[in-house]
């Protein structure tokens, strides 16, 4: 199969955001999806963007996206976010994923951090199998912690 794997541009971003919306839909959340096209455009494609994202194109359609950021952390210094790997769901296992996480490695690489980090949910585990197999620690005795949008407001109004 012919692809390619390049950075996304701007006029990606709604096929960007059809792949974003069928992750959440396979993470059972299909409404927890509140960003938009043009909330991508903006934070994307700025002057001090904040992210960056690679696409897998098979014959003009986006078929995969790897969505990254920078972070810092205390113990090892500049690390990269991948945020979120997708391949639709009729492309997966036919190389799209490994090739977008190639990119993401070469990127982190190129940039000199000291890790690349992500998470994935536990009850998936044919992501999890991927992700082991490509030499990925798996830390299961980690819990995410999330603070929402009204989270934040209900802990400013305590303050």
């Amino acid at each position: 199969m012919n692809f390619t794997i390049r950075k996304a541009l701007e006029k990606d971003m709604p096929q960007v955001l059809d792949l974003i919306t069928e992750l959440a839909v396979f993470e059972k959340e299909p409404d927890a999806v509140e960003i938009s096209v043009e909330d991508l455009k903006n934070d994307g494609f700025n002057s001090n963007p904040a992210f960056k994202c690679f696409v897998a194109e098979v014959s003009g359609k986006i078929e995969g996206i790897a969505l990254v950021y920078n972070r810092y952390s205390t113990w090892k210094g500049k690390v990269l976010h991948l945020e979120d790997l997708v391949v639709s769901q009729k492309m997966r296992g036919t190389g799209l994923g490994t090739a977008l996480l190639d990119e993401v490695i070469k990127f982190g690489h190129q940039l000199g951090v000291k890790r690349i980090s992500w998470e994935v949910l536990d009850w998936n585990e044919p992501a999890i199998t991927f992700y082991e197999k490509k030499g990925a620690d798996v830390k299961r005795d980690w819990d995410v912690v999330h603070l929402n949008e009204q989270g934040i407001k209900d802990y400013l109004s305590k303050l």
